[in-house]
């Protein structure tokens, strides 16, 4: 062989030995990229009402430890005291698995299970009594990752689902006859509430709560929360469709918000809070209620319908203050409230007290009052302008008994009003109408270029 064809084979050899190393690592390559099927391993319904608990606690452990999916089959399991292991997916036949209680409960828990994934299973407490010391039908704590999607809660003799610490979701779920509250979270991170429908609930629909105050971050969106009522009393503690208490940086948006005895939605002490798009029907107390001790609220875009009153951002005397309130459209602001005889303030349509701009809001038929700037002393820093208010008693109202407060009130239309615009001490009109004569304004307030008509 000369060496020219050495040289040649040489290459030809190296080139044959580089493409199969080529070859492998694709290969090799393709085989990790691969997709792994999940195993699916079936755990059918009993023949009969015995309880299952014990095989199915062990059937959910070994599902969680080998990485596989459990599906229950159709039918009633009679069940008590389950615990969720971590790495769990759990998943039942739409509408026909059934996880019914068996005892004094929880149906189930879970403490630090973290990537836990439940669908398509009612959890039904049978309207049995739970224990002293179980609060929910469903009780999770320090959950991370948390996904509870297209399940149906009903049932429970108090709470259906209490979250303690948890992040994840909590999605597309039907959630009906509790005794007490549809969903209650605590301390929560990262925690997205969607799309579910709760009905029928005896104190509360969706109520995310910090036991001290600090940031949350929930996001409670695209929800149907109707029938809410307050069957444990009180004057707003109970019976609100979605009621926020200490929890920073929440976000309540495009919720169907109706028939709450008391708020459709109320943020207690919660800063930063976003209020944005909701519809509210027919609410007992205060349709949206953003009050004591926050620092930063905006109430926007929504729409309510009939209410014993419309929005209240106050409590400025607990430190209530700095919101901006605009676009909502408010109308039938008519009720007497759930305790008219001890508070005649009912029937008015946005209150506010401090540090706050009013603007682009539409009132219409609000039994006492249609816009309410301050109240008593509790004034500072108020606009209420590009406002239309209509067929209300008085248009709007101003504080006169906050010393050297400031306020606008300017480009409003207000038409179909007994008085326009007038000053207020406390329940008592102390001016003329100040839309027709500005004698009677304080110098630190400014009533400026508003619109008014008879019709």
């Amino acid at each position: 062989m000369s060496n020219d064809q050495e040289i040649l084979s040489r290459r030809a050899l190296l080139g044959a030995g580089v493409a199969a190393g080529a070859g492998t690592l694709i290969a090799s390559q393709d085989a990790q990229a691969a997709p792994t099927t999940p195993v699916i391993v079936e755990f059918p319904a009993p023949q009969s009402q015995r309880d299952v608990s014990v095989a199915l606690q062990a059937a959910m452990n070994r599902a969680a430890e080998n990485g596989h999916i459990l599906q229950l089959g159709a039918g009633t399991y009679s069940c008590s005291d389950l615990s969720l292991p971590s790495g769990l997916t759990l998943h039942g036949v739409p509408g026909h698995t059934r996880l019914l209680l068996d005892g004094d409960g929880p149906l189930l828990k879970g403490s630090g299970a973290d990537r836990v994934c439940l669908s398509q299973i009612i959890f039904d407490g049978g309207h049995l009594p739970l224990a002293e010391d179980v609060s929910a039908l469903l009780w999770l704590s320090r959950c991370e990752q948390l996904a509870l999607t297209s399940c149906e809660i009903t049932g429970s003799a108090k709470s259906g689902l209490v979250l303690e610490q948890c992040s994840g979701v909590i999605a597309s779920n039907h959630m009906h006859e509790l005794q007490d509250i549809a969903v209650l979270s605590y301390n929560a991170t990262a925690l997205r509430i969607e799309g579910n429908i709760v009905s029928d609930c005896g104190d509360g629909g969706i109520l995310v709560y910090r036991w001290s105050e600090g940031a949350d971050g929930t996001i409670i969106t695209g929800n149907r929360v109707s029938r809410i009522a307050a069957q444990s009393g009180g004057t707003g503690q109970n019976g609100n469709g979605i009621n926020v208490f200490r929890a920073d940086n929440v976000t309540i948006s495009n919720n169907k918000v109706s028939d709450c005895t008391f708020s459709a939605i109320r943020a207690n002490a919660a800063s930063n809070v976003q209020i944005l798009g909701n519809t509210c029907h027919r609410s007992g107390e205060v349709a949206l209620f953003v009050e004591f001790g926050f620092q930063g609220a905006i109430v926007s875009n929504n729409l309510i319908e009939t209410a014993a009153n419309g929005i209240s951002i106050t409590n400025f005397n607990d430190g209530g203050r700095l919101a901006v309130c605009s676009n909502n459209v408010l109308r039938d602001i008519t009720g007497t409230g759930p305790y008219a005889q001890d508070n005649p303030t009912f029937g008015v349509g946005i209150s506010v007290e401090a540090d706050t701009s009013v603007t682009g809001n539409i009132v219409e038929d609000a039994r006492v009052t249609g816009i309410n700037l301050g109240w008593g002393p509790y004034m500072r820093n108020l606009i209420a302008a590009q406002n239309s208010v209509r067929s209300v008693p008085v248009g709007i109202a101003v504080s006169f008994a906050a010393d050297e407060a400031t306020a606008l009130i300017s480009q409003n239309i207000i038409s179909g009003c007994t008085v326009n615009i007038a000053g207020f001490r406390w329940d008592e009109q102390v001016s003329g109408d100040l839309a027709l004569s500005a004698e009677d304004v304080p110098r630190s307030i400014r009533v400026a270029d508003n619109l008014v008509s008879a019709v």
